[in-house]
């Protein structure tokens, strides 16, 4: 028998946080391992716990949970992030997939098939509601590379680079990544601080957004 998946849920509603844990509970190969009603109690909880799957609002009554978002993808790479949020608008959907969410549901879309974009989400899915899903395409086409006078891209990655990064957007560390291709662990910082540099950002969401955004490494990772 398979073990079950680790689901950690933060959700400030109580009738929220009850749905989803009642629909979890339904499906034996899921459990519901922590939930909270706010940020700070989930950050501290995650500081020695990595569940396999975080269900995170947005609008919780201490903290951003953004700031939620980020630590978890930070610190537990591994780690599925879905957001299950009111807010439709661009600039939360697109701060929390850089931030390092997945999947992003609308909570007046969820019923019991919650359970069904879970599992999606581990096997390496992206689920997302379909109207956030042509708000994203939208934005994206709107969105042109960054290019020089001769209409090339601008940003270019080295070969080492493009595999570093696509190792970070496939959950590896630093350590393992160091491990996987036979460097030093102190290269492979190196190379994640000129993408840095050449992308213009400051986190490893960030960079893997801005690549696959550019078409420098493969968006399917």
């Amino acid at each position: 028998m398979h073990t079950p998946l680790r689901i950690a849920i933060v959700e400030d509603e109580p009738a929220a946080r009850r749905r989803l844990v009642r629909a979890i509970a339904a499906d034996a190969s899921l459990q519901v391992v922590a939930e909270f009603d706010n940020g700070r109690d989930a950050l501290k909880w995650l500081e020695g716990q990595a569940p396999d799957v975080l269900l995170c609002d947005l609008g919780l009554p201490d903290l951003p949970g953004l700031a939620v978002i980020t630590y978890c993808a930070d610190t537990h790479p591994r780690c599925q992030v879905m957001v299950i949020s009111m807010y439709e608008d661009e600039a939360h959907v697109i701060r929390s997939l850089k931030a390092g969410a997945k999947g992003y549901l609308l909570k007046d879309s969820l019923g019991s098939e919650v359970t069904e974009r879970i599992h999606e989400l581990a096997r390496g899915g992206s689920p997302i509601t379909p109207v956030i899903a042509r708000l994203v395409l939208n934005t994206m086409h709107h969105v042109a590379p960054k290019a020089n006078a001769e209409g090339i891209d601008a940003v270019k990655l080295s070969a080492k680079e493009v595999v570093v990064l696509t190792r970070i957007a496939q959950g590896f560390g630093y350590a393992e990544i160091a491990e996987l291709e036979g460097v030093a662990r102190s290269t492979v910082a190196t190379h994640i601080r000129n993408v840095y540099g050449k992308l213009a950002v400051h986190s490893k969401n960030e960079a893997v957004f801005e690549a696959s955004r550019l078409g420098l490494i493969d968006p399917g990772y």
